[in-house]
């Protein structure tokens, strides 16, 4: 055997109750309980908790692969499998024409982009680039709906022409035949807010033709969000394939509670036969664009287009107007979070001295009126940069995270080592141990568990992860429960978790002692054809 981990007690990801135990790994494959008891390594796990690496469902990974701070993140938190892809945004498909604007759209997930990008055509292309990376955690991918729309229609705001949406498809089914998982929307931003319900269904339609899954960030999480289930709903049935919502939330003070409403549908869906699944980070904040504050048609000409049209006085009052109109009809992110001190910049690339302040406190500090020194920011950071939303209830949290249908995902915006962002970029995962069960007792430690690995493998259709058996992949993290502590805030969003002793891929140890140990065993996961 390549390594024996020996006196565990064994939490193996299928819900059952702990026990004590050993596993034994040869050629990166888990032997349960073996006769010997010699290894080349030996691990004396007495007093630890074994457990499947975890999957982070929802990872947005993709920005950073490659980079020690990318491997470092997810590795801390005990993540051995990333699913990537999501919100619409993906690195390929890619029209040299149209790359600019994909580039905007990218800027959530990453701050510099690789000189090959220009060459990711398809799928197929961008995994020859992969080929060439060094991975600590294994990998699956979605491809973006954002990102397919860019290559062939950029970001305008318009209905697709049937020659267009034709395009789409090829490039979806050009994904779908190298192994993506499915497809991934982002409705709440330019370009996929410009598409109706008539085109992702149809896209969708692909999808079944390759058992594929169709996961949303949905058109609205606050006000319209029971409506915005309602629709990924719809459109998994008239296309015949699996959804997956994105980062489920109730936004915004006045709609709490419609969590009661979105489930209840998601149970009526499954109770036809669907299958809806959920993902969710453990967090009463979120972290998205700093210009989400804007209605969607500003960004007909991307992000630098609209803070272009920021620059006119007239233009702000209009903008002004909307974003205060309560009867408006888009995700409005100032009027969820309750005003600009509860706005907090996380990351404004070109106003880094502003980092880590309220909307509020800056424009306290500069004399302005808290609107004209956002709108400042916008046009002095070309549109781009992150911002913190502080609009979520405890009592949605809770009740998403004890539906049958839900696992954990961290929805990590993380793109620089030194960078302060959300602390899910570095903790979710293990925030959800000490939130969920140690703190709240909502969940047992074994069920919990069982939402960051088995539950999302089966979903996900990720063979051979996610359990503690014989013949799984020895995709594994040894963790000391009394110890085991995340240390990330808003504050101080990179603090490594306390806890993890060691987390481990294909049998190969890529993190002891807080630190990465340089090898890299991680591997792309592709859906096996249906």
């Amino acid at each position: 055997m390549e390594l024996l981990i020996k006196n565990a007690d064994i939490v193996d990801g299928t819900g059952r109750a702990a026990r004590k135990g050993s596993i034994g790994v040869v050629n990166g494959k888990i032997i349960l309980d073996p006769a010997q008891d010699t290894a080349d390594l030996v691990i004396n796990a007495e007093g630890l908790i074994l457990a499947p690496g975890f999957i982070d469902s929802h990872s947005h990974g993709d920005g950073i692969y490659g980079t020690d701070f990318g491997q470092l993140c997810k590795t801390n938190q005990g993540v051995t499998t990333e699913v990537c892809g999501q919100c619409g945004s993906s690195m390929f498909p890619v029209n040299a024409a149209t790359l600019p604007v994909l580039k905007e759209l990218l800027s959530l997930i990453t701050s510099s982009f690789p000189e090959e990008m220009k060459e990711f055509d398809g799928f197929a292309a961008y995994k020859k680039y992969l080929s060439t990376l060094k991975l600590t955690a294994n990998t699956a991918l979605f491809v973006g709906h954002g990102a397919i729309r860019t290559a062939v229609m950029g970001f305008e705001n318009r209905k697709a022409q049937p020659e267009e949406l034709e395009k789409m498809k090829a490039f979806l089914r050009e994904a779908m035949e190298e192994g993506a998982l499915g497809m991934s929307t982002g409705l709440v931003y330019a370009p996929g807010s410009f598409a109706d319900t008539e085109e992702l269904v149809e896209l969708a339609k692909v999808l079944a033709e390759y058992d594929g899954i169709y996961a949303s960030h949905l058109r609205n999480e606050s006000g319209g969000v029971v409506e915005a289930v309602r629709e990924a709903i719809e459109i998994g049935r008239r296309a015949g394939v699996r959804v997956q919502i994105s980062h489920h939330k109730a936004y915004g003070k006045k709609n709490w509670g419609k969590s009661r409403e979105t489930l209840a549908l998601i149970a009526e869906a499954t109770a036809r036969g669907q299958i809806v699944s959920i993902d969710q980070y453990p967090y009463e904040a979120s972290m998205t664009h700093i210009n989400q504050l804007l209605p969607p048609q500003y960004f007909s000409n991307g992000f630098a287009g609209a803070a272009k049209l920021l620059e006119d006085p007239a233009e702000r009052e209009k903008a002004k107007a909307l974003i205060l109109d309560e009867n408006c009809t888009f995700d409005n992110y100032y009027q969820n979070c309750g005003g600009m001190d509860r706005i907090f910049a996380a990351v404004l690339p070109e106003t880094p001295q502003f980092n880590g302040m309220f909307i509020s406190e800056i424009a306290e500090m500069e004399g302005k009126d808290p609107f004209e020194c956002y709108f400042d920011l916008l046009c002095a950071n070309h549109g781009e940069g992150t911002g913190i939303y502080f609009s979520m209830s405890e009592e949605d949290l809770d009740r998403i995270i004890l539906d049958p249908n839900t696992m954990v995902g961290s929805d990590g915006l993380v793109k620089a080592m030194h960078e302060n962002g959300h602390p899910r970029g570095w903790a979710a995962l293990t925030h959800a141990i000490t939130y969920f069960h140690k703190q709240k007792g909502l969940l047992s430690l074994e069920e919990i568990i069982r939402k960051m690995t088995s539950f999302p493998a089966e979903r996900l259709g990720l063979k051979g992860k996610g359990i503690v058996a014989d013949g799984y992949d020895a995709d594994l993290v040894l963790f000391n429960y009394d110890r085991l502590r995340d240390q990330a805030t808003y504050a101080d969003s990179n603090r490594l978790t306390d806890g993890i002793e060691y987390v481990i891929v294909g049998g190969q140890i890529v993190y002891h002692n807080k630190k990465l140990t340089g090898v890299y065993p991680g591997k792309l996961i592709l859906r096996e054809r249906a």
